[in-house]
């Protein structure tokens, strides 16, 4: 199976933004190799058409489109393979599922996304607080690891893990270790969700990228904040 990133590290900048910001972000990182992937969600795709959203940043550079639906995969198993049609005419190199509908709809999805070629990234924890039962949210603590081994089972090899969490976060590299060579870790939450990226780094293993939105997009200078924050991959 093919990486979804080739660099062991990189900063992947999260575009949950307007059209015009977005022009600005791939315009000023597309020429930096620090960064290797944008990380499109669901305000662009949606008003603008994702298939244009992607032509516009091949237009700037190379980099590897990663299609974050928030949170696809939380549908019946049938629409798999519709979504990831889509998917991939729109042109993405790879997705994010969330797969909170249950073991046989992230199978669905998994398998629906490899059969196009599609990158798969699998999260089961997010950054934010009351989200699992013992923190005062819905999701089970026990339900999160099930979702990153089953999607091991699949052959994912590629997953979401908090970068503002880092006792989880390592509790989750940990567990992966076992089970996967290799594993390849994405952590949103950092800069201004408390995350610090040397910290998540650390955590996190040889292959890790940071995700990271309004620490670059909110910046004066986006080509220089992400200049900073690679410094400390």
């Amino acid at each position: 199976m093919n990486p979804i990133i080739s660099q062991d590290r990189s900063i992947i900048p999260a575009c949950d933004v307007s059209l015009e910001v977005y022009l600005k972000i791939v315009k000023e990182t597309g020429d930096i190799d620090a960064v290797s992937a944008y990380k499109i969600g669901f305000e662009l795709g949606l008003l603008y058409g994702l298939p244009d959203i992607v032509a516009i940043a091949r237009e700037h550079g190379n980099k590897k489109i990663i299609y974050d639906h928030q949170k696809a995969g939380t549908d019946i198993p049938d629409t798999g393979k519709s979504f990831m049609k889509v998917m991939k005419q729109a042109g993405v190199d790879a997705v994010i599922l969330f797969p909170q509908a249950g073991p046989k709809t992230q199978k669905a999805w998994i398998n629906a996304a490899q059969d196009l070629d599609l990158g798969v990234i699998v999260g089961g924890l997010m950054t934010h607080p009351q989200y699992i039962r013992s923190e005062g949210g819905y999701i089970s603590d026990e339900a999160i690891m099930e979702i990153y081994l089953n999607a091991v089972d699949e052959g994912v090899t590629n997953f979401v893990v908090p970068g503002n969490k880092v006792n989880d976060l390592t509790a989750l590299m940990e567990e992966l270790e076992r089970v996967v060579v290799d594993p390849v870790l994405y952590s949103p939450g950092l800069v201004t969700q408390g995350g610090d990226i040397s910290d998540a780094g650390r955590a996190a293993g040889e292959k890790w990228h940071a995700i990271v939105g309004r620490g670059i997009y909110q910046a004066e200078d986006m080509k220089q904040a992400v200049m900073d924050l690679s410094k400390n991959l």
